[in-house]
């Protein structure tokens, strides 16, 4: 069965890393009757989080994505990417 997997990475203003993190932590994914197979989250340099989520289908499923956080939170608007994996 094919994956898909949706990249968020936002980049946190200054002194809001943690902030950024646990609001992403606690964001629930819309309702789409397709299970969330996986959700990770990540840090990196420069105060950036990272949530990855697979969920089952091809490069165009129609699958929910978290949503944009709130704008005092970060420092430039949120980077999405999709993948599928091959």
């Amino acid at each position: 069965m094919p994956t898909v997997a949706l990249m968020w990475e936002a980049k946190a203003a200054p002194g809001r890393a943690a902030e950024l993190l646990s609001w992403a932590r606690a964001q629930d994914l819309p309702e789409s009757g397709i299970p969330c197979e996986r959700r990770e989250h990540f840090t990196a340099p420069g105060d950036r989080v990272l949530v990855i989520t697979w969920w089952p289908g091809d490069y165009t499923a129609d699958v929910p994505e978290l949503p944009d956080p709130p704008t005092e939170l970060t420092a430039r608007p949120v980077h999405r990417w999709r993948f599928e994996r091959v």
